[in-house]
């Protein structure tokens, strides 16, 4: 039997060519369809591997090396992933091996610590943080180079990067911790954000000013679902150095700092306005 024939059609149908969200489904009776049904299914159980995936740091490590990248391993507080599941505050705090690892090998002081961690979906970081630093590394050199043409004695044309940190367990408040073992004035944590029921890949990128424990959500810039299917390595990575920018003049992260980028080159972008308005 042809199950299209039952199924009754949405007006809504040719809004779903706008986003990934589940709407428009149509209903067969007083149930949605069963291919939506299967949709969904698979869809919370590819979110369920991605919480429960562990992340493969020893390769991470090795491919970031090859990329000319020096990288520290570290754990949070959390010795598996139940008790990171549920205890988010051990996730938060370096366990005392790890601590004392950072502490002998900080340098002096540095700019930025760049620190990876797996969060709630170690796929997302799997699949897009090594192709974003690679973005980013390329517009902060690129911005070095712009600005210490316009003015040599600029006194903090460079950014001084300490070493990539990957973190097991990691909830996005040890970012924090680690920035201020490294001597960093600021650092910038990539993590598997909370997975969705069509993004269990999605990576988010926190930024603080003066790291330091204690740090709350307040303080911290964050820039969302980094992926191919959400924000673009390009655009996150722009937005990513522009408060970098401004938290260096300015001395402030979190609220008192606000994302006012438009679309590179200051244009709108193409396919990105409200489709209520066009």
């Amino acid at each position: 039997m042809n199950q299209s024939k039952h199924v009754l059609s949405n007006p809504w149908q040719a809004l779903r060519g706008l986003t990934q969200a589940r709407i428009a489904l149509g209903r067969s009776g007083v149930s949605v369809p069963t291919s939506a049904q299967l949709d969904f299914q698979l869809a919370h159980a590819r979110a369920r591997d991605a919480v429960h995936m562990a992340l493969d740091a020893d390769a991470l490590v090795t491919a970031l090396a090859g990329d000319g990248l020096a990288c520290l391993k570290v754990h949070s507080a959390c010795p598996d992933r139940a008790s990171y599941l549920q205890r988010p505050d051990l996730g938060r705090m370096l366990d005392a091996p790890s601590r004392a690892a950072l502490l002998a090998a900080a340098p002096a002081s540095c700019d930025l610590a760049l620190v990876i961690g797996d969060g709630l979906s170690a796929l997302a970081i799997e699949q897009n943080a090594r192709p974003f630093l690679a973005v980013l590394l390329a517009r902060l050199g690129k911005a070095e180079q712009q600005e210490q043409a316009q003015e040599q004695a600029q006194e903090h044309a460079q950014w001084r990067l300490g070493p990539v940190v990957i973190a097991s367990q990691a909830r996005v408040a040890v970012g924090d911790e680690i920035g201020a073992l490294l001597n960093a004035r600021a650092v910038a944590m990539l993590i598997g954000e909370r997975p969705g029921l069509s993004s269990p890949d999605s990576m988010g990128v926190y930024l603080s000013w003066a790291p330091r424990v204690g740090l709350t959500d307040a303080d911290r810039n964050c820039i969302s679902n980094v992926r191919p299917a959400g924000l673009s390595y390009e655009e996150a990575a722009y937005r990513l150095h522009y408060l970098l920018t401004q938290a260096r003049q300015r001395g402030i992260s979190g609220v008192l700092l606000k994302d006012d980028t438009v679309a590179e080159g200051g244009l709108p972008q193409a396919g990105k306005g409200n489709f209520l308005l066009r």
